[in-house]
């Protein structure tokens, strides 16, 4: 017999309007609240919390969410059941922060017309989805009054912060977790279908070479193992190879939300 918890996350598995209620009470807990980010074709949504202005702006990004239901199968929705991403952006330790939703997530009960399956699947990382995405980093800037910008993005949140980080000028730091970074290598060992509408991040390595970062994978990870970040890390030269931490214990979604403001804190500009 399932459990309510196990219960709970099979409805929210088939109907975005509870993946979003769920999503939307996680940030009330916080007091944040969600917005909607007009960028290109998509509303992108947004949580934050009411904060002051700030030269610093953090800006989490989710994960490819629910973009399969089976090997086969897209999904019709990719909102994810798990927003870890959001999750984590909730224990943000201090400073001006924001969460950005990937096009098509957490749009309700129905998709807009713009967003189609390719948008999470082959091309979830192309063209139409980092333009999207930069657009909506240029609002959320001047809505905080920054001028520097820190990225953190989870699983394939950190392809396109590591894809936004090539193309910026203002990225003070780049900070991934569980992120196929490679994602010709990553496709390789999960024997999928290479992403050819998508752009690789490993391929902007020598813009990348300019920005700090910091790179975290789970050792138990088996969705984007260690591997894929090595390889990431091989496309650098030795004098600018960013550093990646393979945490013991750790999987792709577990546990990095418990431990989440001790591991960041060290990294993030001071409090201003």
């Amino acid at each position: 017999m399932l459990s309510l918890a196990g219960l709970l996350s099979a409805c929210a598995g088939v109907d975005p309007g509870r993946r979003l209620q769920q999503a939307d009470a996680l940030a009330a807990a916080a007091r944040w609240q969600r917005h909607s980010v007009q960028a290109g074709d998509f509303a992108l949504t947004v949580y934050r919390p009411a904060s002051p202005a700030a030269t610093t702006l953090t800006v989490y990004l989710e994960g490819d969410g629910l973009a399969w239901l089976s090997a086969t199968a897209a999904s019709p929705d990719p909102t994810p059941v798990h927003p870890v991403a959001l999750q984590l952006a909730l224990r943000h330790p201090h400073g001006a922060v924001a969460y950005l939703a990937r096009p098509c997530q957490f749009q309700g009960t129905t998709l807009p017309a713009a967003c189609r399956s390719a948008l999470w699947t082959d091309a979830r990382y192309g063209p139409e989805v980092i333009d999207s995405m930069n657009g909506a980093l240029d609002q959320l800037m001047r809505h905080a009054g920054a001028r520097r910008l820190v990225l953190v993005g989870y699983s394939g949140g950190g392809a396109v912060a590591a894809l936004l980080a090539a193309r910026r000028a203002d990225v003070a730091l780049l900070l991934t977790v569980a992120a196929n970074l490679d994602t010709v290598e990553w496709a390789r060992l999960q024997h999928l279908s290479p992403l050819t509408a998508s752009f690789n991040p490993a391929d902007h390595a020598a813009r990348l070479a300019r920005v700090p970062q910091q790179h975290w994978v789970g050792a138990g990870d088996d969705v984007v193992p260690p591997a894929v970040l090595a390889a990431y890390a091989a496309r650098f030269p030795a004098s600018a190879r960013p550093p990646v931490t393979v945490v013991a214990g750790f999987g792709h979604s577990c546990c990095w939300q418990a431990h989440w403001a001790d591991m960041v804190t060290p990294f993030l500009p001071p409090a201003e």
